[in-house]
This record gives structure tokens, sequence and C-alpha cells, in this order.
């Protein structure tokens, strides 16, 4: 099956335009008119933040939601904060990135055989959306697992993005229950014979870096590992 280029480019324009979450959005322009004193000078994004990455990509990253002063600032997803930073210098290392570091979205900064997207794209106050935020922005990943289609492997960063990507498997029916897949770093599971394996990973926040819960090392052995998956011959 070949990506579908087109699908990508109109989920994004989409993703860009939706207004489907009042509180999201009254706390991202609000973040966005108020800003970080370090930040005063620049102008902020402030809307939903489209998926990024390789169209052709075997490796489909899911994260949790943009952060405040991070994406909501930049536009791009993981760009402009602490976690992007651990994020973008692991994937560099595996040679998915074109560079280590992720500033702005005008950084030039490539990706190369992955694909980085969210379960919710607007900054939620507490990094904590509603149930049903997460509901709202579910067919936005849908469609995006759909038109990429050379994904062979999926990393969730974090147990909520796992259980996001799960929820829709087995809505699917492609898998029985998420209680199936319980979340534990660098556990594995082949969810179908000849389909994809999530890989899932403690989230690269702040909190879980600073306190060495998840280390650069641990983080770049998720990806040598997505990496080698990647490579893998499907199966016949």
């Amino acid at each position: 099956m070949r990506p579908d280029l087109q699908a990508l480019k109109q989920i994004g324009q989409e993703i860009i335009a939706c207004e489907q979450c009042p509180r999201l959005r009254r706390y991202c322009e609000e973040v966005a008119r108020v800003k970080r004193r370090a930040y005063k000078d620049e102008t902020y994004w402030g809307k939903p933040v489209p998926g990024f990455g390789d169209p052709r990509a075997r490796v489909l990253i899911v994260g949790l939601a943009p952060g405040a002063h991070g994406a909501n600032r930049t536009g791009r997803v993981f760009t402009g904060d602490r976690s992007g930073d651990f994020l973008y210098r692991a994937l560099y290392e595996n040679g998915f990135a074109t560079q280590p570091e992720s500033r702005s979205a005008t950084d030039g900064l490539k990706l190369l055989d992955a694909y980085i997207t969210g379960a919710v794209r607007c900054a939620p106050p507490d990094n904590k959306p509603a149930r049903e935020e997460f509901a709202r922005c579910r067919p936005y990943l849908e469609r995006e697992i759909d038109a990429l289609a050379r994904v062979r492997a999926v990393v969730a960063l974090g147990k909520i993005a796992a259980d996001v990507y799960l929820g829709i498997l087995r809505d699917r029916g492609e898998i029985r229950s998420r209680a199936d897949f319980p979340f534990g770093h660098g556990r594995e599971y082949r969810l179908h014979e000849k389909g994809r394996t999530l890989i899932c990973c403690y989230h690269p926040s702040q909190q879980n870096t600073s306190t060495g819960k998840l280390t650069a090392e641990m983080l770049h052995m998720v990806f040598a590992r997505a990496r080698a998956l990647a490579n893998l011959e499907p199966s016949a």
C-alpha cells in the first residue's frame, strides 16, 4: 500500500482549523496572548498542532498533546521545549531526524522514515485533556494511521498515548482488549501476524527526564529497536 499524501495534507489543514473543544481553544489562545516572559517578543502559534514528518514513514510516534509553550508556541509537535530536545536527539542518533534539535517550525529539521502525532492536538490545562476532548480528536489520529500505510512500528510516548492507540485497534476489532497489552517502558507487542509492532515508552516529559525515570540511553534504545523493526522485511 502507498501512503496517502493528499489525505495527510487534508488532515493537517482540518486540525489547524479545528474548533471542536472550546475549553482547549480558550486555553491555547490565552497562553498565546499572555506568553511566557522568555518568549514575550515571539508570536505564538496558538492553534491546534498537526502531525509532522515523513509521509512514507515506517515508524509512527504518538504523544499526548502539545506543550503550552512548546508546540503551542512554535506550531510543530515536540518543538521548542525540553521534551522535544530529549526526543529529537534520540531520533537524530537513530537516523530518524536530520538534526538533533527542534527549535522552531522554520529551523530546517526534517524527519526521515518517522512521523510524529498526538492523541490531542491542543495544549490542555495542566496537561490533562478531558475524556470528551480525547474522543473529539481521535478521528484525526485514526485517519493518519490509515494514510500512513507503510508504518511497521508504533512508539507510544506514555501510557495515555498507548491506550488511545490500542483503543482504536480494539474498536476496529483488531485486538480484543487493551488490558491484554499492559504498559511498561520498553514493552513490545506484535499486534498482528502481518501487522505493526507497538513499543511502549515513558513520555519524555521534563518530570520523567529530570528524575531519571527516562534517561537518554533508555530513549535511544527505544528508537534503536524501532529502527530495527522498520528495517525488517514484511511477513509473507
